[in-house]
């Protein structure tokens, strides 16, 4: 098993920040190696939702099934996500600061077959993902800081 942690701050409101990355069909809008996400059950978004995503490894695609396994609207939310072989489940918060939201990560990684001895590496290429991931919504979110949110135009 792989742990993969972080956090990055988001110069954008908690609420906002929460509700773009709760509804997994956003991810393809940051996420570069998300070609895909389609939600595929119905309902407001919440504990028991699944989400069915492609994704690029090494230019192929690949099926991922995403449940949400938590949800508390705007401070956590926490998933399972299946790939081949791998599962990863964990978490994210959401955290207020002076200037906008600080995003943390918790993920444990369950590789299967012979694969399971590359932990460590698997582990350092993780951190690097996510990073990137999170990087690539800090910039979406923050190019978009112009336009205004839902509550801000009702105001």
């Amino acid at each position: 098993m792989a742990r993969v942690r972080g956090s990055i701050d988001i110069d954008r409101p908690i609420d906002e920040v929460f509700d773009v990355v709760a509804d997994q069909t956003n991810e393809p809008r940051y996420n570069p190696s998300m070609v895909a996400s389609r939600r595929v059950t119905g309902g407001p978004i919440g504990v028991g939702t699944r989400f069915e995503a492609t994704v690029l490894t090494r230019g192929k695609p690949h099926e991922v099934e995403i449940e949400v396994t938590a949800f508390e609207r705007p401070s956590e939310t926490a998933s399972r996500s299946v790939i081949e072989r791998t599962t990863v489940t964990g978490g994210l918060n959401f955290t207020p600061t002076s200037s906008g939201t600080r995003l943390s990560w918790d993920w444990d990684v369950q590789i299967g077959g012979a694969a399971r001895v590359l932990g460590p590496l698997i582990a350092m290429i993780g951190r690097r993902q996510e990073r990137a991931i999170w990087s690539g919504l800090k910039r979406f979110m923050e190019r978009d800081a112009a336009i205004p949110s839902p509550r801000e135009r009702s105001a």
